[in-house]
């Protein structure tokens, strides 16, 4: 088997390294990652007028057009990784809600919010979890029902990422209450500045609102802004929710993160020995290696599955398990790395390595274990649907 780039796919890369080496000083830095902050949104636009973001998506939806390939999407992948420069916006807007209007939405709401969005001006959150419904999300409670041309919405919703900041919402909505839990459902798209809506912040570990908790009261939305047919909600969610998992089980980001940590174990020391040097990290780190080009193969897999229109089978089913347990791991590395300094959190002080995103990461990629779906969750997926082993037993009834 010859794995070989041939001379095309070879010149393609060629001028991605020149593109980056070019404009990598035009890209955001970690000072610049507001959701708005023009200089990200500035790389965006730049990034999707030269294909190497929205790369696929059409350009009368304001992506870049071109036709799906695998070789050079993988290779711009790795040129990013390899210089280190940001790549662009990948959010629960651009990475999540985008491909589900593609395949779901109608020719008017695809008009009207995928450019947008892809270009940063348009955030978005997303409703899903109650405080009832969160693993079993089908018995959500949040409902809506009929007024004239609009949906009245009353309930809650918590855990929601960005609710501050969004712009928008995309939002499951009960509107079938005599329907079964799985069809009673819709999928809602509405502003945040709707009258009725209320956020309030949730601090986590990290000791950042990085949730909110969300309540309705009487919020009116449009009927038009639907996705899907009423009661087609959990068919519209799940479209949402692969992407979701495909989003947080990145292959690409935990090789950036790698290289990353590769680079820190060259810097860093015991009793004078560089980290690298040392036996245990280093069988740790390439342990850890082997993991990321495992994911960055599997990737490959998923993707040929999307281009093909395919089921991509056991090869989705662990893609978010296995990256957001993997990223945990990484940030562990990252933090063992730096000794006593990798305690350090939200302190001023000069020891503090680069800007303690390791420990932020190392506790917000623990909530992402059960963000998105549970490991417990993903491992009932896996053995049911990708291994077709026997449903759990339900307990009895009383």
């Amino acid at each position: 088997m010859d794995l070989k780039l041939s001379a095309e796919y070879e010149l393609f890369r060629t001028e991605i390294a020149a593109f980056l080496a070019e404009n990598g000083n035009k890209a955001p830095t970690q000072a610049d990652q507001g959701l708005k902050n023009p200089k990200r949104l500035a790389w965006q636009k730049l990034l999707i007028e030269n294909g190497l973001a929205a790369r696929t998506i059409p350009m009368k939806y304001g992506g870049a057009g071109h036709a799906p390939d695998i070789l050079k999407s993988r290779i711009i992948a790795e040129e990013f990784t390899r210089t280190g420069v940001a790549k662009g916006i990948a959010n629960q807007g651009v990475s999540m809600l985008v491909p589900t209007l593609l395949e779901l939405a109608s020719e008017d709401q695809k008009m009207a919010w995928i450019k947008p969005t892809l270009l940063g001006k348009t955030v978005w959150c997303q409703g899903y979890s109650e405080p009832g419904a969160g693993s079993d999300l089908a018995s959500l409670t949040t409902k809506a029902h009929i007024d004239g041309d609009d949906y009245i919405i009353n309930g809650q919703k918590i855990w929601t990422s960005t609710a501050r900041q969004a712009d928008m919402i995309f939002c499951l909505v009960r509107t079938e209450p005599d329907a079964k839990k799985h069809h009673g459902i819709s999928y809602l798209i509405f502003s945040m500045d709707t009258p009725g809506i209320e956020v309030r912040p949730l601090v986590d570990m990290t000791g950042a609102a990085n949730f909110n908790e969300v309540f309705f009261t009487d919020v009116r939305v449009p009927r038009s802004q639907i996705i899907g047919e009423p009661g087609q909600g959990w068919q519209v969610a799940n479209a949402t929710l692969t992407h979701e998992r495909g989003m947080l089980g990145d292959p690409n980001a935990a090789k950036a993160r790698l290289l990353a940590i590769a680079e820190l174990m060259q810097c860093e020391s015991i009793n004078g020995q560089r980290l690298m040097d040392n036996p245990v990290f280093r069988d740790r780190l390439l342990a850890l290696q082997a993991r990321v080009y495992a994911m960055q193969a599997n990737g490959l897999r998923v993707t040929t599955s999307r281009i093909n229109e395919t089921s991509a089978g056991m090869a989705g089913l662990i893609v978010k398990l296995q990256g957001c347990e993997l990223n945990h791991e990484l940030a562990r590395l990252a933090l063992d790395a730096m000794g006593e300094f990798g305690l350090l959190y939200g302190q001023n002080t000069p020891y503090l390595r680069d800007f303690a995103q390791w420990q932020g990461r190392y506790m917000y990629d623990l909530g992402l274990i059960i963000g998105g779906g549970t490991a417990q969750i993903q491992k009932n997926i896996i053995a049911e649907r990708g291994l077709g082993m026997p449903r759990e037993p339900r307990p009895a009834a009383a």
